[in-house]
């Protein structure tokens, strides 16, 4: 619907994972809620299955320019929908370990400790895992955190030939257990476990990402309004700066002003910062919550991640499903290294053309063989909270994402030794490929929550330090980035935000 209101109890700016888990819960509450979205719905069509469309046209991706810290122009990999960039996500729901939560030492530095710790974080990971529809075992993966019961759904299962991989690898000491994954596999789901889930929409609807999950249950409530193609262009403030009194949007042409009781930015670390920086006003002359820190936008974070193709070139992989599997052996100090290194998990089966769309040298002919024998992985390590690795605007307001990588000799060294293992498992030929600044998925930081409002931006309930009615609730929180996919803490959080918001501000602005 593109019907908006004059006035709202709740503003959500985004209708992704954080601002779909916002909505989903408040409009329990009957708060009258909107949620902004930039986009609107995906089709579901043939194309969503589409190497060529999804690889090489880009069909789906944002129609976008970022500069790097250069000033170099790039088309970032992100995507604006309803479900955001949870439409294309492989799906993985993972809990941070206890050990995320304290001060980690990497061998690149410290990975902060939060102002939470994760025996205070663990129900909300048990409401996350329900509204997302995971599927595991419990207690299988050998480092898992302490949880109080089962995961909603059984795990998945390997297809055969991943299995076969699991044997070998438990036959020379490793501990592979069942990755847990939101798709809609139970009995009556819709899934029909194809090939092409991770990196690809599902035309079935039977992923389970934000709209699936979130969204279309918030707005069957009858309390949520959803505004589609509708740009939020800033936020507006009181003459004190205290409060956020309205929204600017721009929406066919022309731009509007909505108001709201409480304000929540759900726009993706980039683009919260973005809009923050945008409504700059006498107040905030440095953006909104950036008076006391000027922390907005700094400490960007994606992951260091690497695609592997392990190659048999006599024997076909004949596996549809392939994203079943990962392992924890190497995710903190480890027998191998003294160092946390990463974690490693199946990646969903790659095609010939899906590499081939950025690895211009490779002939097409060629990846096609390889990816017909090949076992994919994706191994993913934790990059640092660096402040000069930010996010800002340029003069003609176009997004800079300033990046250099670091803690990257730990995710070298796994690659490295994830290569040996599969070659000695009877895989000789190793094509890598680390993605690079364009890869935005795992975008996190940005607006870190802490418990002192000199160093971070939010408070420990996601609420901006300088702003009373202002809540970040999407991966700009974090901390740190640790080494797993973020989209189950985002709605974890998300859920945590909502209990505050319940029992304190909307129980005072009653009482009041």
């Amino acid at each position: 619907m593109n019907t908006i209101d004059t006035h709202y109890d709740v503003v959500i700016v985004g209708a992704g994972v954080g601002g779909g888990a916002m909505a989903n819960r408040l409009s329990a509450t009957g708060a009258r809620v909107l949620m902004i979205e930039r986009g609107n719905y995906l089709p579901r069509e043939a194309d969503n299955w589409s190497v060529k469309a999804v690889f090489h046209d880009r069909k789906y991706t944002a129609n976008e320019t970022w500069r790097d810290k250069d000033g170099k122009p790039f088309h970032p990999s992100t995507f604006y929908y309803v479900g955001g960039n949870s439409k294309f996500f492989g799906a993985a729901t993972v809990r941070f370990r206890v050990e995320d939560f304290e001060d980690l030492q990497h061998e690149g530095g410290v990975a902060p400790a939060w102002p939470v710790r994760y025996a205070d974080f663990a129900p909300y990971y048990d409401e996350a895992e329900r509204l997302m529809g995971t599927h595991g075992t419990a207690g299988a993966d050998p480092i898992e955190p302490p949880r109080s019961g089962p995961m909603p759904y059984p795990t998945i299962g390997h297809e055969p030939e991943i299995e076969a991989i699991a044997e070998k690898l438990r036959a020379k000491g490793l501990r592979p257990f069942p990755l847990p994954i939101a798709i809609d596999r139970h009995k009556g789901g819709a899934c029909i476990r194809c090939s092409t889930c991770d990196g690809f929409a599902c035309k079935l609807g039977a992923k389970n990402d934000a709209e699936v999950r979130l969204v279309a249950p918030a707005l069957a409530s009858g309390r949520v309004d959803l505004v589609l193609d509708t740009k939020v262009r800033r936020m507006l403030t009181d003459a004190s700066g205290k409060r956020v009194t309205g929204i600017e949007v721009e929406q066919d042409g022309q731009v509007k002003v909505i108001s709201g009781d409480l304000f929540i930015s759900s726009a993706g670390a980039i683009n919260s910062t973005a809009l923050l920086l945008r409504s700059a006003n006498d107040k905030h002359p440095r953006g909104l919550g950036n008076n006391t820190s000027d922390q907005l936008g700094r400490n960007y974070m994606a992951h260091n991640n690497t695609a592997m193709m392990a190659i048999h070139p006599f024997r076909k992989n004949r596996v549809t499903f392939q994203k079943s599997m990962a392992i924890n052996d190497f995710y903190l100090a480890n027998a191998h290294r003294p160092w946390p290194m990463g974690n490693v998990q199946g990646l969903g089966k790659l095609q010939g053309g899906m590499l081939t769309a950025n690895v211009r040298w490779l002939p097409e002919w060629l990846m096609d063989r390889f990816a017909e024998r090949s076992v994919d992985w994706w191994i993913m390590s934790e990059d640092l909270p660096d402040p000069n690795n930010r996010v800002t605007l340029d003069s003609d307001g176009t997004i800079r994402v300033a990046y250099t990588p670091n803690n990257l000799t730990s995710h070298n060294e796994l690659v490295r030794h994830w290569t040996r293992i599969m070659r000695s498992i009877g895989y000789p030929i190793i094509i890598t490929q680390r993605m690079d600044i364009t890869v935005s998925m795992h975008q996190c930081g940005t607006a870190r929550f802490g418990n002192d409002p000199a160093t971070s931006v939010l408070d420990p309930t996601c609420k901006v330090w300088d702003v009373d009615n202002l809540y970040v609730v999407d991966a700009s929180f974090l901390p740190s980035s640790t080494g797993f996919n973020p989209s189950l803490t985002i709605v974890a959080q998300a859920v945590r935000t909502a209990e505050h918001i319940t029992s304190n501000v909307f129980k005072a602005s009653t009482a009041a």
